[in-house]
């Protein structure tokens, strides 16, 4: 997600220097310059932008920055990191926004993920080029944590209908029938759902190993829902799910191999 957002805000006309443990990843984002190590990526910058796996990586790599980062920067945090972590991290000192994306692989390179965007409204100005930049739509919300909420609350509809429709095709093939006739047979009814029909073609088709989206990154966000201690019954179930497909070794799969069997993703 970050190559290509970093992507988009170089060719929108910003000067952009990015730091990834694996420099190699860095080094082919078209139009970015690559630095050694966080500090000298944040060095000068107007804006800092953190995505990264989880609130874990976020506080090791921007703590190797802090020192660096000029008085005044503001700090796009844009990863899934949960309501826990959003809380350290917005203490730790920079300007900071919670602007978390809605989105996969492919949205991200098209430049059309949906930002949730919360935290002071002259940083959120600032920030709505860079914005506009990497997505489709903008919705800004008031208090930072306000969008990391919003991003758990869709996260946890994404997560089940993705459990859903892989556990729905499973069931049809238990039954003996045709899993085609399943998304035929919502298909362009008040039943049907793009997304169900994209992660269920995936998964008909052999494919779940060309991950859009990480199955470990999915359980780590349903991890992250359970967390609020909010969730009603479906979410402990749809964790279960992406738990089982981790232990079975499915979690650089894409995430519609949740609800699947190891044999049955692979």
């Amino acid at each position: 997600m970050g190559a290509p957002m970093a992507r988009h805000v170089a060719a929108a006309g910003n000067e952009v220097v990015a730091w990834n443990r694996t420099r190699e990843k860095a080094e082919g984002i078209e139009g970015v310059s690559v630095a050694d190590s966080p500090a000298a990526a944040v060095k000068g910058a107007e804006v800092v932008v953190t995505m990264l796996s989880d609130g874990d990586a976020v506080e090791e790599v921007i703590g190797q920055a802090l020192d660096a980062i000029e008085p005044g920067a503001i700090w796009w945090q844009a990863s899934t990191v949960g309501l826990e972590a959003t809380e350290r991290l917005k203490e730790l000192g920079p300007t900071y926004v919670d602007a978390p994306v809605l989105g996969t692989r492919q949205p991200a390179e098209d430049g059309e993920v949906t930002v949730l965007a919360a935290g002071p409204a002259d940083a959120l100005d600032t920030l709505a080029p860079l914005f506009d930049a990497v997505g489709a739509k903008t919705v800004r919300l008031d208090e930072v944590g306000d969008a990391t909420r919003a991003k758990l609350v869709m996260n946890h509809w994404v997560l089940a209908l993705t459990t859903a429709t892989g556990e729905t095709i499973a069931l049809a093939e238990a039954l003996g029938v045709d899993p085609k006739i399943f998304l035929e047979g919502i298909a362009g009814g008040p039943l049907d759902s793009a997304y169900a029909q994209m992660k269920g073609a995936l998964i008909l088709e052999g494919r779940t190993g060309e991950a859009s989206f990480p199955l470990r990154l999915a359980h780590k966000d349903a991890r992250l829902i359970l967390e609020t201690g909010m969730a009603g019954e479906l979410a402990p179930a749809v964790e279960r799910a992406f738990a089982r497909g981790t232990d079975e070794g499915l979690g650089d799969h894409d995430m519609a191999a949740a609800g699947r069997t190891g044999k049955a993703a692979k």
